[in-house]
């Protein structure tokens, strides 16, 4: 049996691109239309889901941006910008930059930091006042000009992996990749086979990789969903992009969805 879509289909840096209402396996699929924000939802800190009043995730000049313009203070609402569909097996990549300044209030540790989240919760099963989905981030971070600074990175808000051969339980750990200064533009990729393996993957090299992503049961609402779901380990879930106080672009947004 056959699905038939309404595609458009697009040039961009030189690369032919399509954007459709589902991705067609083995092919890379852009989820941004570079319009609008069609077939995404936000959820800022302290907000419903799909109420954004501060304008944080928006288009302009065909990019999608994070921007802080119409914030007084940060205030620890931290936001995330999600994808209507689940993934399981897939290969994944945005382009990037970080620009400006750090908005009013923001952690020092959110100095040029965001981040693509991973076998996430949907934003419907986070609480009103929940700070970061469920779910593997994989932290993207900037240089400051003078120190090193990997990206790449991987966090764990509300989960586990197993890396380098045993359960690995502390929040964040670095890749192996080089440091990334100013508003260059940056292309990250992530390769997710469900439960088995995720690599990132930073100018064609493996950066970081671990396996058997799980839910952390010393997590109060990881538990929960742990249990709703009958078991810890994930092997898919929602894709979403972060806001963490620090203005970021993002020029593609791709996904190539594998066999599993």
């Amino acid at each position: 049996m056959f699905r038939c879509f309404a595609v458009l289909t697009f040039v961009l840096c030189g690369n032919i691109i399509v954007f459709a209402d589902q991705p067609e396996p083995g092919k890379w699929t852009s989820l941004f239309n570079g319009k609008d924000l069609t077939g995404w939802t936000p959820k800022i800190r302290y907000q419903e889901t799909g109420v954004d009043p501060y304008n944080t995730f928006r288009v302009e000049d065909g990019l999608l941006k994070v921007r802080y313009d119409q914030y007084d203070e940060f205030n620890q609402t931290f936001g995330h910008l999600f994808y209507k569909d689940d993934f399981s097996n897939y290969r994944f990549r945005v382009e990037y930059r970080f620009v400006g300044e750090q908005c009013k209030g923001g952690p020092g540790w959110a100095l040029r930091n965001s981040g693509v989240m991973i076998h996430g919760e949907r934003p419907e099963q986070m609480t009103k006042d929940q700070d970061f989905p469920t779910s593997i981030e994989v932290q993207l971070l900037g240089g400051d000009g003078t120190h090193d600074r990997t990206t790449s990175n991987l966090c764990t808000p509300g989960t586990n992996v197993f890396y380098q051969n045993k359960l690995f339980l502390p929040h964040c750990t670095k890749s192996s990749s080089k440091t990334y200064h100013g508003e260059q533009w940056v292309t990250a990729e992530i390769e997710v086979r469900g439960n088995k393996v995720v690599k990132h993957i930073l100018d064609g090299d493996v950066v970081l990789e671990y396996q058997q992503p799980q839910l952390d049961p010393r997590d109060a609402h990881a538990k929960e969903l742990s249990e709703k779901a009958g078991g810890l380990m994930l092997s898919g879930g929602s894709i979403s992009l972060q806001s963490e106080s620090h203005p970021i672009d993002f020029r593609r947004v791709e996904i190539m969805v594998l066999e599993d």
